[in-house]
């Protein structure tokens, strides 16, 4: 009896073991929009017909890999009648790797609320900064994919036009893990 029970313990020890190898997954969430739920009116885009206030959402992010050497956020909208492209409604770059996410209204165009060396890519809209929700009148509710980008390099060093499709490419190009969420929107 004593034989099975030194092994139960040893198997018990051994998974125990293994279990806490396994890092904790990397997580992006928002104070702001519950996952699969509309987005406020206060986050929508105030043009085109739209009539939000265009203020980004808070993003908190956690669980990060440890090689994480900088962040970025993109925001896309895969329902875009654009021809199936999409489109591009926020790309930060270069956030620094000790930030956890970033405060309500961080997507100005001038990115003064962004960390210290961040930058903001031109969206679709043309500028760059936080370019909130504003599909047809009419359509059903588009889909909104947020996702933070761990990245194994301290800095994106993009042109000052860089589209938001080139910083996709070097986003995903040095990208180590991704977290994402989706939320809603439709008028």
């Amino acid at each position: 009896m004593q034989f099975k029970t030194r092994v139960f313990a040893a198997a018990l020890s051994a998974a125990g073991s293994l279990a806490a190898g396994y890092a904790q997954a990397f997580e992006l969430s928002s104070p702001d929009i519950a996952a699969s739920k509309s987005i406020a009116q206060q986050f929508a885009f105030n043009g085109f017909g739209c009539t939000g206030k265009n203020i980004s959402p808070a993003l908190m992010w956690k669980n990060a890999p440890a090689d994480t050497k900088s962040f970025a956020v993109m925001v896309h909208d895969p329902d875009a009648v654009t021809g199936g492209a999409g489109f591009w409604h926020w790309v930060a770059i270069n956030l620094p790797a000790d930030a956890s996410g970033l405060p309500q209204g961080a997507g100005t165009p001038d990115g003064k609320a962004l960390p210290e060396g961040s930058r903001q890519i031109a969206t679709d809209f043309g500028t760059p900064g936080w370019g909130g929700p504003c599909p047809p009148t009419g359509d059903a509710q588009h889909r909104y994919q947020f996702t933070v980008y761990a990245l194994k390099t301290a800095k994106l060093d993009l042109p000052a036009n860089a589209t938001a499709s080139l910083a996709g490419f070097m986003v995903n190009m040095n990208s180590i893990a991704t977290a994402s969420f989706t939320g809603l929107y439709g008028r």
